[in-house]
């Protein structure tokens, strides 16, 4: 029996359902914080679901790492820009809107695609995921590794220092 297997269909749907719904919120939300708070909302409801499969650690490096780290750095860019609601909706144009109905519509033939066509195919799914630890996916982290995630906080660093530069006032 296989992770997928074990998790009940119920539970499934119900926190597919609520990830679906605080994306929606994150699409949808008139203000930012609130845009920001619905992702928060999506990002628990894959961590719970990564629980139900039996991925732990992938769950307490979603919470600490995404719902964490990276939200607390969205909310404080959206409160140093102070953004108004009206103007995030004046910025937009027809081009955009049309580009992104296209993509979404790319994206939605891409996932029907996967799931009808390559899905279908016995045997594909049906493998057993290959167990690691935390000592060898740290080990991995800091010695392969140890470049790109350097990189990777370091363009977070410039990320939080270009937000301050920008919503800095003038005086």
């Amino acid at each position: 029996m296989t992770a997928f297997q074990m998790v009940h269909p119920l539970l499934f749907y119900t926190l597919s359902g609520l990830m679906v719904v605080g994306a929606l919120g994150v699409i949808f939300a008139r203000v930012p914080i609130y845009a920001v708070l619905s992702l928060v909302i999506t990002l628990f409801g894959m961590s719970a679901l990564f629980v139900a499969l039996g991925a732990y650690f992938v769950a307490a490096i979603q919470v600490l790492v995404y719902a964490g780290a990276v939200l607390v750095l969205f909310l404080f860019v959206v409160m140093l820009l102070d953004m108004a609601p009206e103007a995030l909706f004046r910025a937009r144009s027809r081009i955009m809107m049309v580009a992104g109905i296209a993509f979404g519509g790319i994206f939605l033939w891409q996932l029907v695609h996967v799931t009808v066509v390559i899905g279908g195919r016995p045997g594909l799914f049906t493998k057993q995921p290959v167990a690691g630890t935390t000592a060898a996916v740290g080990k991995l982290l800091f010695t392969t590794y140890a470049l790109p995630f350097e990189a990777a906080s370091m363009l977070l660093l410039v990320g939080i220092i270009g937000a301050i530069v920008l919503a800095k006032k003038k005086l």
